[in-house]
């Protein structure tokens, strides 16, 4: 016995933290076969940077799958958030902060939108969100016209790309988002009811719905709360590119999975969780990071995204199937000890019959 819970004491570690050891682990063999380039301030720095839409809108993504749904729309409201806010202060004249606050607005009430089709209409999440995804890519294209949103020779203002291209304590601002971003949805999900309950959704909509929770208002909750990050994440692109393209989004669809269901296999095994995310996506930041260096072709991205995606999947569904046998492993294995009496002795008889 001791021997066996040592043994799931060592299962349980690699589960919780083992994705955590293997960025350090990628990031220690990168260093060593790149020991000029890699290792830099430069490196990491440039790192933290491109990465940050990607983890910010894996962290979204996060939000619907702890109750149990799916957002595909979330690529393509991105690549509509971004044209969005280079169309309102490029084309309209619009300040920068205004345009920015009215997508990050726009894409919750999308999102919100999002919760209403699939909850209200009884769709599933992923042909639902995949049918307003379509929409929002036919909007964009009919927004710009198929081509592409130029700033004019003046450029855009200054403060607005620094939203990019800032630095904090020697950090790239972006960096900073992402942390933010995690330290709220991890209060959130872990600290306050909404979390909870979504939890209990995400498990079991029958037991939610027993227990009195109003699980279709709480799922238009989490669908609003993607909806807001991929409006900030469209604010972020923008100031990125400092271009409107029409076709970018979808390359951002298959990253922000992979993070989100990768990481619901590590910190809190079998459920979604926001440092879960977070390392995930750091995993897949030093990957792509260090094949890219190495001289990887142009199709090791898409492979290498897509053989983790089998990867995150395979490994959500054994660690959540791997916590339902450690709950229900005290009912089949009643801990040790002295024998029960039995019943007691029946009173002696009286002689008599």
């Amino acid at each position: 016995m001791p021997g066996l819970l040592h043994g799931h004491g060592h299962g349980h570690l690699l589960g919780t933290y083992g994705l955590l050891a293997l960025t350090v682990l990628l990031f220690l063999v990168f260093s060593l076969a790149l020991p000029d380039t890699f290792p830099t301030r430069e490196n990491v720095s440039s790192i933290l940077s491109n990465q940050s839409v990607p983890a910010l809108l894996a962290l979204g993504a996060t939000i619907p799958v702890a109750s149990g749904n799916f957002d595909l729309s979330i690529g393509y409201g991105l690549g509509l958030a971004h044209v969005m806010v280079m169309y309102l202060i490029v084309d309209e004249g619009v300040a920068w902060p205004l345009a920015c606050l009215a997508v990050v607005l726009g894409g919750a009430l999308v999102g919100a939108l999002n919760g209403i089709v699939v909850e209200f209409g009884r769709i599933d999440s992923f042909i639902a969100t995949l049918g307003t995804g379509s929409i929002m890519y036919a909007l964009t294209g009919w927004l710009t016209d198929g081509s592409r949103i130029v700033p004019g020779p003046q450029g855009l203002p200054a403060a607005f790309t620094g939203l990019y291209d800032g630095r904090f304590l020697g950090l790239p601002l972006p960096a900073f988002y992402v942390l933010g971003v995690t330290v709220a949805l991890w209060v959130v999900l872990e600290r306050l009811p909404l979390g909870r309950y979504l939890y209990v959704i995400g498990s079991n909509p029958r037991a939610a719905a027993v227990l009195g929770i109003p699980t279709r208002r709480y799922c238009v909750y989490a669908f609003t709360g993607s909806g807001l990050v991929v409006g900030v994440c469209g604010v972020l692109l923008a100031a990125q590119q400092q271009i409107g393209n029409p076709s970018v989004g979808l390359d951002y669809l298959l990253p922000a999975f992979v993070g989100a269901l990768l990481g619901s296999t590590t910190i809190k095994p079998g459920r979604a969780n926001a440092l879960g995310t977070l390392v995930a996506v750091s995993v897949l930041a030093v990957g792509l990071a260090g094949i890219g260096q190495l001289g990887a072709r142009f199709w090791a991205t898409p492979l290498f995204n897509g053989a983790t995606l089998l990867l995150a999947v395979g490994l959500a569904g054994y660690a959540s199937r791997r916590r339902l046998r450690t709950r229900a492993a005290p009912d089949r294995h009643p801990p040790a000890g002295p024998p029960s009496p039995g019943p007691p002795p029946a009173p002696a008889g009286n002689g008599t019959g």
